[in-house]
């Protein structure tokens, strides 16, 4: 684990507070234009998502109608109803987006697996970082806006479904995330930065409140006139 690593983890809250919870429960409010491209307007207008800390596990409500919720792992996804029975299942989620473009429209799985996996990843990074598959490696420090980031380049284990094997994350003075940086492989459409901030402890840990998501040019800048996907967290219950 690089220095960078360890300061990171130890500014959003720390391994040792992190290690005491199990799941976390996110009340939050997404929009922008991928869920329109994708056919799925309106989806997390207003939705909470249960994410377990110590596996790759996932769980949207209400989603797509007020008694179902979704059910991601790596290698399946599924829509269940309020007493479990499932509506719809996938396995080898992943295959079923071979030869799509930004334009493909979802089916409800799809849309499961991608929010599943994109939600465990932001919330449970920088902690994720720590365990032994993942790597890390500190890259040279960017400046953007008037301010100094360091960026930590981080391989993911192949074990985890995430938006892509190699990403980078930036962190500011105080080791808070700011900018977080992939190409999302799924929606083959190109690489994305994706902005943190108005942070907020819950539980000792720290937590941007706010993301927008937007795509990156052919020179490297942003493109801020379309924002493909903004998250605002209201709550966090860690337990």
């Amino acid at each position: 684990m690089t220095d960078l690593t360890a300061t990171v983890i130890d500014a959003h809250g720390g391994l040792d507070r992190y290690g005491q919870y199990r799941t976390a429960l996110v009340h939050f409010r997404s929009g922008g234009a991928l869920w329109d491209l994708k056919g799925k307007s309106g989806a997390f207008d207003s939705a909470t998502v249960r994410i377990d800390l110590d596996r790759q596990y996932a769980s949207h409500s209400p989603f797509t109608a007020p008694d179902l919720h979704s059910s991601f792992e790596a290698g399946r996804v599924a829509v269940e109803n309020s007493a479990g029975d499932v509506q719809a299942e996938r396995f080898d989620p992943r295959a079923a987006f071979a030869g799509h473009t930004v334009q493909t429209p979802w089916d409800d799985l799809h849309l499961a697996y991608f929010a599943g996996y994109a939600m465990w990843t932001y919330l449970t990074s920088p902690f994720t970082f720590a365990s032994p598959d993942f790597k890390t490696e500190e890259l040279g420090p960017v400046t953007e806006d008037g301010v100094t980031l360091r960026r930590l380049k981080v391989t993911f284990p192949s074990r985890i479904a995430t938006h892509a094997p190699e990403q980078v994350f930036y962190y500011d003075e105080t080791g808070l995330l700011r900018r977080h940086d992939y190409t999302a492989e799924v929606l083959n459409a190109g690489p994305a930065a994706h902005y943190s901030s108005d942070y907020k402890e819950f539980g000792g840990i720290m937590m941007p409140t706010k993301r927008r998501v937007y795509r990156v040019g052919e020179d490297g800048a942003t493109l801020r006139d379309i924002e493909l996907v903004t998250i605002d967290i209201d709550h966090v219950e860690f337990s």
